[in-house]
Parts: C-alpha cells; sequence; structure tokens
C-alpha cells in the first residue's frame, strides 16, 4: 500500500528484456536507503517487487540468492516486470534514462499524506494539455471511459503513482492542478501532450460499487 507521495526522482538505467517480460535497473539512493530484497516500491505508479540492490558499476547488482548482504550505500535497485504489467501500464514505453515517480511502501506509523494508493494501475491515459498559471500548472488529461464513473470533482485520483485531486472534469477528461513543489519533484513537471500517464483510481469507490450491485 502506498500513498501516493513521491519520496524520489529516479532514473532507468538499464532494461534487460527476457520474452514477454523485463528486468528493469533504476537508480535512486533515496529509496534504497532501508530496502531489502522483496520489499515494494511504486514505479510511476505501479507496485514493483525488488529483486536486488545495486551497489557498484552498472548492472552489478547484490541480490538475496547471489551476493549475500546487500551493500551498505546501494544506489539504485532491480525489479522484474511482468507481461500483464507491460501491457497495462506505461512501463512498457519506459527507455534508459526515462525519469520516474518512486515511492516506498508506506508503513502503519506514517502520516497518510495523500491517500490509499494500491499500486494497482487501472488503464493508461494521454496527457492533453497543460496551461501555465501565476502559481502552479493545470494538466488535462484523457479520461478512459471505464473509468469514469469512479472519479469526481473534488476526489482523489493517482497519476504516475502521484496523489492528486481532481480540480475538473468532464465527459472524457479531467484536470489536475499542481503546484511548484509537485512540478519539482515528480515527472508531471516535464510531461507533454501526448505523453502517456497510469491511473489508478480510488479503490473506496470501486468496493462501493461492488456492494451496492451485490445489494441490488
Amino acid at each position: 500500500m502506498f500513498t501516493g507521495i513521491v519520496e524520489d526522482l529516479g532514473e532507468v538505467e538499464a532494461i534487460e528484456h527476457a520474452g514477454d517480460s523485463a528486468r528493469i535497473f533504476i537508480r535512486s539512493a533515496k529509496v534504497t536507503e532501508d530496502a531489502r530484497p522483496g520489499d515494494s516500491i511504486a514505479v510511476n505508479g505501479v507496485c514493483l517487487t525488488v529483486t536486488g540492490l545495486i551497489g557498484g558499476p552498472l548492472g552489478a547488482q547484490a541480490t538475496a540468492s547471489t551476493a549475500g548482504p546487500a551493500p551498505t550505500a546501494p544506489r539504485g535497485f532491480t525489479a522484474d516486470v511482468m507481461g500483464e504489467t507491460l501491457k497495462h501500464s506505461s512501463l512498457a514505453a519506459i527507455v534508459p534514462g526515462t525519469k520516474v515517480n518512486l515511492e516506498r511502501s508506506v508503513r502503519l506509523e506514517d502520516r497518510l499524506g495523500g491517500h490509499l494508493v494500491q499500486g494497482h494501475v487501472d488503464d493508461t491515459a494521454t496527457i492533453i494539455g497543460r496551461e501555465a498559471r501565476e502559481e502552479w500548472e493545470v494538466v488535462r488529461i484523457s479520461l478512459p471511459p471505464g473509468l469514469a464513473r469512479y472519479v469526481v470533482h473534488k476526489g482523489s485520483i493517482t497519476v504516475d503513482g502521484i496523489s492528486l485531486t481532481v480540480s475538473a472534469i468532464d465527459v472524457d477528461s479531467f484536470e489536475v492542478s499542481l503546484i511548484p513543489e509537485t512540478l519539482k519533484r515528480t515527472t508531471l513537471g516535464f510531461k507533454q501532450p501526448g505523453d502517456l500517464v497510469n491511473l489508478e483510481v480510488d479503490v473506496i469507490a470501486k468496493y462501493v460499487e461492488k456492494l451496492i450491485g451485490g445489494a441490488r
């Protein structure tokens, strides 16, 4: 479980493809300072399992099965991405050098700064446009038909792993307003119209729909 508060802007160092899956190498000293193989880290809103820690030159990784204890100061981590995840998220389009939003899984004693995020992407969407205002920016994003019923004005939505508030909505798109801190610390600071983003709607809405449907 995550909160949608991005901890670090990491960078993809390398990708190893194997059939319909891939192993990605991501640089981030921040999210690996207390990480161990088996931990969960959200990458652009996709919950991935740490398979190893990168502690030396590019590609020199330490894993639980091959290298014993992790390096004292890892500079990044590796994660395996299955075909289903590549099919339903924007991770299929990442290349070496791609910047990604990173967040470690939440602990029970942590503050819930955003909202409850599972790291299970519901669909991808496209940035339609962005408009600079005096102190912030408004970004408009397409809204897949199957998700529209879960998105409400002033409600929460996760875009590329970022917990955001819906500031406007119509039939096939919605807007979010981004403060300077969000623009500086996340990929939405530089993504442009036409770029893909991962969407995860508020899971509470899906549970309510399921319960009401069952009652009927």
